[in-house]
């Protein structure tokens, strides 16, 4: 069942978002953000849970793409998964919802940066339209590695047109 995350929810959120910083394969982030910082860096709409037998077993929000007002219908897509719970189609679930609910929301794109090492989720993106915009090489750093990114964005077929 997917579900609108709640500040209640923050503490599992978090966990989830630590077994994707442990995999070192889903963001150059190392630390794990307070709640509050979490929060105040997504949009407060278009925040969901997955839950079965009562537990959380992934997540999916959104943060803006950019402060100025021309790009607010632009957003970036943030979706992890409890590594106990991969391959289920949860990550599917929790994008078909997060894309229904931005477009309610004026969203007219959704962007991705996903390493392009993570093939699970380049497919997931791929699933629901999102494109490949651009390709970039040793952008940073994790680890003392370089990583490369791959550009992902979803252009709304109801929004902006």
């Amino acid at each position: 069942m997917i579900c609108e995350m709640t500040e209640h929810d923050g503490v599992t959120v978090l966990e989830i978002y630590k077994m994707g910083l442990d995999m070192r394969n889903a963001t150059f982030e190392t630390n794990v953000p307070s709640w509050s910082d979490w929060d105040a860096n997504h949009i407060s709409h278009s925040r969901f849970v997955y839950v079965e037998n009562e537990k959380i077993l992934g997540w999916i929000a959104l943060s803006p793409f950019s402060k100025r007002l021309v790009y607010k219908g632009v957003a970036e897509v943030s979706v992890y998964v409890d590594t106990h719970a991969l391959r289920k189609g949860i990550g599917s679930f929790l994008m078909e919802k997060v894309i229904a609910s931005s477009e309610e929301q004026g969203i007219w794109t959704l962007c991705s940066s996903v390493f392009s090492t993570n093939m699970a989720t380049l497919k997931l993106h791929e699933k629901f339209g999102f494109r490949v915009i651009g390709y970039r090489e040793r952008i940073a750093k994790l680890d003392d590695t370089w990583k490369d990114t791959i550009l992902l964005e979803r252009r709304s077929k109801k929004v902006g047109l």
